[in-house]
């Protein structure tokens, strides 16, 4: 590692003890972990970090980061299912006294683009789709018109969604229609 990694904590070896109930998860955990270049303590009095995996949370909250624990008392919190890198990033933040949480599940609807796929392009099959749209026409009825599956249209539906970043057939064509306003160029 470079000597200016180390000159701003980022070689640093934290003392970890890791708390898991299931001794291969455990295991698992201990390997990351060192991997990461921190040591494995088995005292949690000697540890700098506690991780902890599942059930319920340790007693001490200070320094801990907890894998699948829902707990706001916790310094570092992230999904049961977060990986080496992630884990190690926590470890270091937590141990540098900063608070870590994973960002909210979006489950419903779909996820917005990256800001680079923005004004993504529509096809012209997703341009017919947006118009029938703001027709107010449904599924079958757009199907009929375009000559496609209703099976077909769902898919363009969705995928207008994405592109625009809209959850609903309403918020499709008004941001679609938002869109076209801040694309034209004024001179």
């Amino acid at each position: 590692m470079s000597e200016a990694a180390n000159d701003i904590g980022f070689a640093e070896r934290l003392r970890v003890a890791v708390r898991a109930d299931d001794p291969l998860r455990r295991n698992v955990l201990c390997k990351s972990v060192t991997e990461a270049g921190h040591v494995i303590v088995d005292e949690h009095d000697a540890a700098d970090i506690v991780l902890a995996d599942g059930g319920r949370p340790p007693e001490e909250v200070r320094n801990v980061v907890g894998l699948g624990i829902a707990d706001d008392r916790l310094r570092g919190a992230l999904p049961r299912d977060a990986d080496a890198r992630q884990i190690d990033a926590a470890i270091r933040a937590v141990a540098a006294g900063l608070v870590v949480r994973a960002p909210p599940s979006r489950d419903n609807g779909f996820g917005a683009m990256r800001e680079a796929d923005g004004h993504a392009l529509l096809t012209p099959r997703e341009l017919e789709v947006l118009a029938a749209l703001a027709e107010g026409m449904t599924n079958k009825a757009i199907a009929r018109r375009l000559d496609i599956s209703l099976h077909t249209v769902k898919f363009h539906v969705e995928s207008l969604f994405r592109k625009l970043s809209a959850r609903t057939r309403t918020e499709a064509v008004a941001k679609a229609a938002e869109r076209r306003r801040s694309d034209v160029i004024m001179l």
